[in-house]
């Protein structure tokens, strides 16, 4: 017996393999929503806020080894990633300088700001945009994330508002053991590596004294490196802190000629994708924070 296939016949196969090969290739009837973050902070945050939240997904665009967005340039795949998108979350403040180009290229892609109506820091005449590295902040943004997404799909605006809220608790409880850790003690004078920590101090009433690097690789000149001492002497620091994500040369110098010792403290730019890494990060900053300036509280010798 022989089959023939007409038109009609061609067209309905067709048709029926290309809903199978959409299903394959998706998992499902219907493709997921893309939301794009632009950093790791803020990929961190939306994973919290996203989670098992159906029909979407999370795409980050610089890597999470990339650190702070200092001078960051779009690659082909961030390109790629930004025409997939149907909402970008940013950070916002300054820190991503190619938020322009998504505007002019994808005018119709909403756009997230998590810093959008925070009071900034101006420092040295310029605004500091660091402001997930502070607990109060961070939890301010996680909140206009949340309800950025609810209005982008509100069919799930529920789901991301309990889940922030869910998240919200677990910041909000890391921040009290922070500060019952920090409560302790007469000197909070610290000298850190650059401008990343400021609202961070303000959050635990810490004063920084001094930056070594106004901008990750702008090393201090020799005249700079001077003053950075005569700084350190008159204050009285002990504790230096430098970032993981960058060398540390310059404050190696300092702690060898003034007799400071080096911490460290990580301002959340980098790490695993794993949506408990902000709090994991913070919360060994903590332990840092208290180890170094308990020897100062106690005038220990460093």
């Amino acid at each position: 017996m022989t089959i023939k296939y007409t038109t009609m016949n061609n067209r309905l196969i067709s048709i029926l393999l290309a809903g199978v090969l959409v299903r394959v290739a998706w998992g499902g009837e219907r493709a997921p929503r893309t939301i794009v973050t632009t950093f790791y902070p803020m990929h961190i945050a939306v994973l919290n806020i996203t989670a098992g939240v159906e029909g979407v997904r999370v795409v980050n665009l610089a890597a999470p080894t990339a650190g702070c967005l200092h001078d960051y340039h779009l690659t082909t795949l961030d390109f790629a990633n930004l025409a997939r998108a149907d909402v970008v979350v940013a950070n916002g403040a300054g820190v991503e300088s190619f938020l322009e180009t998504i505007a002019r290229r994808w005018p119709k892609t909403p756009v997230i700001s998590a810093s959008a109506g925070l009071e900034l820091l101006n420092v040295s005449g310029q605004t500091n945009a660091h402001v997930w590295v502070s607990p109060t902040r961070h939890i301010r943004q996680v909140g206009t994330i949340a309800e950025g997404l609810a209005r982008w799909d509100p069919g799930h605006a529920e789901a991301y508002r309990r889940n922030a809220s869910r998240y919200i608790r677990k910041l909000e409880d890391l921040k009290t053991r922070m500060s019952d850790a920090m409560k302790d003690g007469q000197r909070r004078e610290i000298m850190t590596f650059h401008e990343a920590f400021a609202y961070f101090a303000e959050d635990f009433n810490l004063t920084v004294v001094a930056v070594i690097e106004r901008e990750p690789s702008a090393e201090p000149s020799a005249g700079e490196l001077a003053a950075l001492m005569r700084k350190i002497r008159a204050t009285g620091v002990k504790a230096i802190f430098v970032e993981p994500q960058y060398p540390a040369k310059s404050a190696e110098i300092l702690a060898r000629e003034t007799g400071a010792k080096l911490y460290t403290l990580d301002p959340v730019v980098s790490g695993p994708l794993d949506p408990d890494a902000y709090l994991e990060i913070m919360a060994r900053n903590g332990a840092e924070l208290k180890r170094a300036l308990s020897r100062q509280f106690r005038n220990v010798p460093l």
